[in-house]
C-alpha cells in the first residue's frame, strides 16, 4: 500500500481514514513516520481532535477498546494475538493505547511519549492469522477449530438436512456455521461455549427451536431485552447460535442477504453489554480458544481444548 499523506485531520476525517484502511483486506502497509517500521500506519490528529471523543467514537463503530497500555506501563502479558503491532512503533515511550480487533487490523488510539512532550496517536496495524502446526496457513477457521481440539480422525460427521433447517429458519446460515455443527453436533467448546445445532437432542439446545422460541418471545413481550437491536426473522434480526456457561449470549446480525458476511455480536446479561465482533462464528470460537487476549478466552485457563 502506498504512504498515506501525513497531513493532519479532524475527527470525522480520520475515522473515514481507519474505515477505508480496514475495508480494503488485507495488504501490507508502511508508516511514513522516521523510525517506525512496516505492518501499520499512524495518522496525524489535527489539534482540536479530542482523544477522548475519538475513542468513544471508534468504540460505536468497532465495539469495547482493550487497554494494553496506561500510564506509562504496558501490560506485559500484550502479545502478537493481543494487540503488540500496536504497541512495538513506540517501544518504551508508548504512554496510553487503546486496542480494537477488526478482521485482519488492529486500531489503536492513545497517547505516546515523542520526546518534546506526549502526543496523541491512531494507528492502524496489521493483524496476523494465527497458524496451528501441521495445517497450511490457509487452512479453513473450521479446520483450524478442528485441529487446536484434536477433533479429527475417525470421528463421524452427521448428516444434517440444512435445506429443510433454512427452510424453517427462513433464511440461509453460514457455511463455517454449518461445518462446525457437523463435524461437533451439540457440546460445549472448553465446558465454555454450547453450540446451538438442528437435532440437538438436548432440551432448548436447537437452533431452530430456539430461534422460534425468542421470536414467539419477542412478538409477545416486544423487543426491549434486545435494544437496539430486533429478532430474527425481523431484517436484520438477531439469530443466536451458542451460549456460554455463563449465559453470555452469542447471535449473527442477519444484516444483508449474504450470511458469510454476518457479524458475530454477544451480550452477557449486562444493560448495554454489546460487543460486535466482524469475524464468522468459526473464526470466532478459533480465537476464543487460541488467543489470551480475547474478550471471551478459554486460552487463559487452558493449554489444551
Amino acid at each position: 500500500m502506498r504512504r498515506e499523506e501525513r497531513k493532519r485531520i479532524g475527527r470525522d476525517e480520520l475515522l473515514d481514514a481507519v474505515t477505508r484502511l480496514v475495508a480494503r483486506g488485507p495488504q501490507p502497509l508502511e508508516c511514513g513516520v522516521a523510525g517506525h517500521g512496516a505492518g501499520h500506519l499512524c495518522l496525524a490528529l489535527s489539534g482540536q481532535v479530542a482523544l477522548a471523543d475519538l475513542v468513544e467514537e471508534i468504540s460505536r463503530r468497532y465495539g469495547p477498546s482493550r487497554n494494553l497500555a496506561m500510564g506509562g506501563y504496558a501490560d506485559p502479558t500484550v502479545d502478537a494475538t493481543a494487540g503488540l503491532p500496536l504497541l512495538t512503533p513506540f517501544g518504551k515511550h508508548v504512554v496510553d493505547m487503546r486496542a480494537w480487533a477488526y478482521g485482519s487490523w488492529w486500531i489503536g488510539a492513545g497517547t505516546a511519549d515523542s520526546g518534546d512532550g506526549v502526543r496523541r496517536v491512531v494507528l492502524v496495524a496489521e493483524r496476523a492469522e494465527p497458524v496451528v502446526d501441521g495445517l497450511p496457513a490457509d487452512a479453513s477457521w473450521v479446520e483450524r477449530v478442528a485441529a487446536v481440539t484434536g477433533w479429527v480422525g475417525d470421528r463421524r460427521v452427521r448428516t444434517i438436512d440444512w435445506a429443510a433447517v433454512e427452510q424453517r429458519l427462513g433464511t440461509a446460515l453460514p457455511s463455517d456455521y454449518k461445518q462446525l455443527a457437523e463435524i461437533f453436533g451439540h457440546g460445549d467448546f472448553d465446558g465454555f461455549l454450547s453450540l446451538y445445532v438442528p437435532d440437538a437432542g438436548v432440551s432448548g439446545m436447537d437452533i431452530v427451536d430456539h430461534a422460534e422460541y425468542l421470536a414467539r418471545d419477542a412478538s409477545q413481550e416486544g423487543t426491549r431485552l434486545w435494544r437496539p437491536y430486533d429478532i430474527h426473522p425481523a431484517p436484520g434480526g438477531l439469530l443466536q447460535w451458542a451460549v456460554s456457561e455463563q449465559a453470555d449470549q452469542f447471535y449473527w446480525v442477519t444484516e444483508g442477504s449474504d450470511p458469510e458476511a454476518w457479524p458475530v455480536l454477544v451480550y452477557e446479561e449486562v444493560p448495554d453489554s454489546w460487543r460486535r465482533f466482524d469475524c464468522s462464528a468459526a473464526e470466532f470460537v478459533f480465537r476464543m480458544l487460541t488467543e489470551r487476549g480475547h474478550p471471551y478466552s478459554t486460552a487463559r485457563y487452558f493449554d489444551t481444548h
